[in-house]
């Protein structure tokens, strides 16, 4: 007699169960992912954009108009906009909470900077 192979219905089941959580977990991850590179992605922008004479307010202002280019509900009140060696230096920390299912969610904190 030969041994059979195979995958049996329980094995089956168990690795769909898992396969089908984890493509979840990613399609809800993915989002504010892509969001917080859109965010950095604007900083930068917005740092070249600046001159040397730049106020906090022109970087602000051009943070706001790249950021609505790229649809982002993002204020730009909430980046720490500072000087570091005469470069503008544009720094920014959020939450972003994701539920899940029930009561169960993920926090991811997000950190960005154009400092380097």
């Amino acid at each position: 007699m030969k041994n059979q192979r195979g995958v049996a219905l329980s094995g089956l089941l168990f690795w769909s169960v898992v396969l089908v959580l984890v493509a979840v977990l990613g399609m809800k991850v993915l989002p504010t992912y892509i969001e917080y590179t859109k965010i950095l992605k604007d900083a930068k922008g917005a740092v070249s954009k600046a001159g040397p004479d730049s106020t906090v307010t022109d970087v602000r202002r051009s943070f706001d108009k790249f950021a609505e280019i790229d649809m982002l509900d993002f204020p730009s009140s909430q980046l720490d906009v500072s000087k570091d060696g005469g470069r503008i230096v544009i720094e920014f920390a959020y939450e972003k909470r994701i539920p899940l299912f029930w009561n169960v969610s993920l926090l991811i904190d997000y950190k960005g900077s154009t400092a380097g």
